[in-house]
């Protein structure tokens, strides 16, 4: 292996530091190696790579013999990683994709995906991973290791009570987060200003007993205002219930009106736990089966 300061330093004599794309080189081997462990990868396993940037990562997945598919925004760094592993290209254990990774088309047989995210990505990447999880024709995407900002972590994993919000929430329907190791600064070429931390998330396929986008729409609604109390801020329809399976304005206003002595209502969103999310779902669902 080359490593990552040889990787680094071979893309940045080329290309100079883009801001604007979040980039940060991790140039730690250990720490680049951790991803790889955290992430089970075995030669069995397709993993996606968002943001390769200099391929330090995507170097560590392709030594343990998977296959990898890397997603790159940046040209020149698309066009760095085409002459850095040129062999791995042709021989097809790597396929680079150029282009934004929330707007191209992923493989549909991902099982894995390991990455050092460009931090600005990290909610919409998330969303983008639960819809590709739930997608029918993509296959089992079973786990997941991201290096991500500190702070943005223990909004995920909800490390403390004043974590609790709509990301950890709606992240919870579909996935089990942990957070793992933490990623100073000087790991970094440039150093970031911040602390990162790596997530694992996995999937736990749970089956939710009413359509888990009406879930979604409440949380996000309700923590939105986080400091009202739901009888507040379910009044109005979400703007996207029309998305919902059998949902409309008038629906939502008969599901409400029936909910005007329920006592779940006087509550704020960071007193529900995940089941009263759902339970309260599940309720407004019922109270309309007969409209």
């Amino acid at each position: 292996m080359r490593g990552a300061r040889w990787l680094v330093d071979s893309l940045r004599a080329k290309l100079p530091f883009d801001k604007s794309l979040g980039q940060h080189f991790l140039i730690n081997d250990e720490l680049i190696q951790r991803a790889v462990e955290l992430g089970k990868v075995g030669k069995e396993d397709h993993v996606l790579e968002v943001g390769p940037g200099p391929g330090v990562l995507t170097e560590a997945l392709l030594e343990v013999g998977c296959r990898v598919t890397a997603i790159e925004i940046d040209p020149g760094a698309a066009e760095h990683l085409r002459g850095a592993f040129a062999p791995e290209i042709k021989t097809g254990q790597l396929t680079l994709i150029e282009g934004d990774v929330l707007n191209v088309t992923w493989p549909s047989d991902v099982d894995k995906v390991v990455a050092n995210i460009p931090y600005q990505i990290s909610s919409p990447l998330i969303e983008h991973l639960t819809r590709y999880l739930r997608n029918p024709r993509t296959s089992e995407l079973n786990h997941v290791v991201l290096l991500v900002q500190e702070e943005f972590a223990e909004r995920l994993v909800m490390e403390y009570e004043s974590d609790v919000g709509s990301l950890g929430m709606t992240a919870a329907l579909d996935w089990d987060c942990e957070i793992e190791d933490k990623v100073g600064p000087h790991h970094f070429s440039p150093n970031p200003k911040v602390n990162s931390r790596y997530v694992t998330l996995d999937a736990h396929h749970e089956q939710w007993p009413c359509d888990v986008r009406l879930v979604r729409q409440m949380i996000h609604q309700c923590f939105a205002e986080r400091r009202k109390k739901l009888r507040t801020t379910l009044k109005r329809a979400p703007k996207r219930i029309n998305r919902v399976a059998a949902w409309h304005n008038a629906r939502w206003k008969d599901a409400y009106a029936a909910h005007a002595d329920d006592e779940r209502m006087e509550a704020r969103p960071e007193e529900f736990e995940l089941d009263d999310w759902i339970s309260l779902a599940v309720s407004f669902v019922d109270s309309t089966l007969d409209s």
